[in-house]
Formats: structure tokens, sequence, C-alpha cells
């Protein structure tokens, strides 16, 4: 499906920026993947090895933009191209804080989930331009679309994400380039398995998915492909609940 094309995943080491990345190179493309852990990087590249496509890992910290400018003047040195990108690096770590987060907690969210975001379509998309258009996706949350008042931070980086996926949408889809968002719920990752491993908060976020259950890292990468595919040319600008039902 995306032979010859070249895909670049942000947040590439692990969870959903994982099984994106092999899911790309399943079908394919090329992939850089993007992260702040060099051995994880490795181990994912390998894993795109495996599927049969070639691999390379950048070490980027998304919030700083000379970063994000480097990674994709690499991605161009090395492939030659760039056709999608996956801007998935996102961090939680707020708690229940609310409105009482302290600064430091405050700008680590905004800084890696909304700046990084948007650093990175402003270096991702001169790049499509010369490869004649591409699509991105950007990991919203499903509680960018419904907040919870016990991630105030959180919640407001997320929505941002999905008003910049929207704004950067509108404005460059004359010249080919689709831009959309996934909003998941709570998926089997890393960085959801202390809340998961609590007997009394599984019970209570459970409840809140009507399907009954948690998703998986392989749905998300599902939904980005798709996304990115010639089947959604038609799509742009959608904010794509992947919730089990969590946002009705």
């Amino acid at each position: 499906m995306f032979s010859g094309k070249v895909a670049l995943i942000t947040g590439g080491t692990a969870g959903i920026g994982r099984a994106t990345a092999v899911a790309f190179a399943e079908r394919g493309a090329n992939v850089v993947v993007a992260g702040r852990r060099e051995a994880e990087g490795a181990e994912t590249v390998a894993l795109i090895q495996k599927a049969g496509s070639s691999g390379l890992f950048v070490q980027t910290d998304v919030a700083v933009e000379s970063e994000v400018a480097a990674l994709v003047a690499r991605t161009q040195e090395h492939f030659g191209r760039l056709d999608f990108a996956f801007n998935n690096a996102g961090v939680g770590g707020e708690g229940r804080g609310g409105i009482s987060a302290p600064e430091d907690v405050y700008d680590r969210i905004m800084n890696i989930n909304s700046r990084g975001v948007f650093f990175s379509m402003k270096h991702q998309i001169p790049a499509m331009l010369l490869s004649g258009g591409g699509a991105i996706v950007n990991n919203a949350s499903v509680l960018g679309l419904r907040p919870s008042g016990g991630s105030v931070v959180y919640s407001a980086s997320k929505a941002a994400v999905i008003s910049f996926t929207k704004s950067v949408a509108l404005e460059f889809a004359p010249k080919g380039i689709r831009v959309n968002a996934v909003c998941a719920a709570i998926i089997e990752t890393d960085m959801t398995e202390k809340m998961r491993s609590n007997e009394e908060t599984q019970r209570d976020l459970l409840e809140r998915h009507p399907v009954g259950r948690f998703g998986r890292s392989d749905e998300v990468a599902g939904a980005v492909l798709y996304l990115c595919s010639p089947e959604a040319a038609f799509i742009t600008g959608v904010a794509l609940p992947i919730d089990g039902g969590f946002a009705l």
C-alpha cells in the first residue's frame, strides 16, 4: 500500500508509536522513528527491518524546534522524501493535580504535547510539499474532546492539538496535504499501566468505556494508517475518536 513512501513517527520508541511504525513497514513504507530513548529506538528499527522495510532512528526532543528541524532534514537526507507523519510524542504525568498543577508540570505537558506537534508540522509540511503532498496524523486524546476535571493541563494540551489539526488542515488542503487527528481513550501501553494496575481506578475507567475493555496499540495504528491511505483521500480536519464509546 505504501511502497516507496516514507513515514515519520515521533514518540516511536514504544507503545502506539512503535505499533504504528511496524504497521507502516509491513505495508511497504520506509520509516523514520524519533524519540528520546536511543536503545528503544534501535529496537523499533529492528522490528521495522524484520517487517521488510528500511528504518532510521533519530534521537529527538520534539519540544526543541532545532531538533525537530534536524529530524526532518535527516529524513530527507536519508530517504529523499517525506510522505506521512504521525506526531505521536506525548506525556501525561499530571496526576489529579488539576488547576493546582505546578508550573514545571504545566510546562512539560504543554511543551511536549502541544508545542511538539506545532513544531513538527511546521517542518514536516515543507518537506511534504517537495514530495507533492502528504498526510499528517496528530495524536490527540479523547480528553481533548471530552475534558476531565482532574486532568486540566493534559486535556487542554490535547484540545490544542485538535485545534492545530483543524487549522492546518484548512490551510493546506488546497496544496495536497491532509491533516487529521486520532483521539484515543485508555490504550494498553506503558503510559497507562499505573492507572490500569490499580483495581479501583481500573474499574472506574472501564465503566467509562461502553465496549467494556481498553484499547490496543494496533487499533490506533490501524486508524492512523487508514487516515494516511488513499481510501481516506477525501478526509481532512477530522478528530477521530478511538475510544470504545468513551466520548458518547
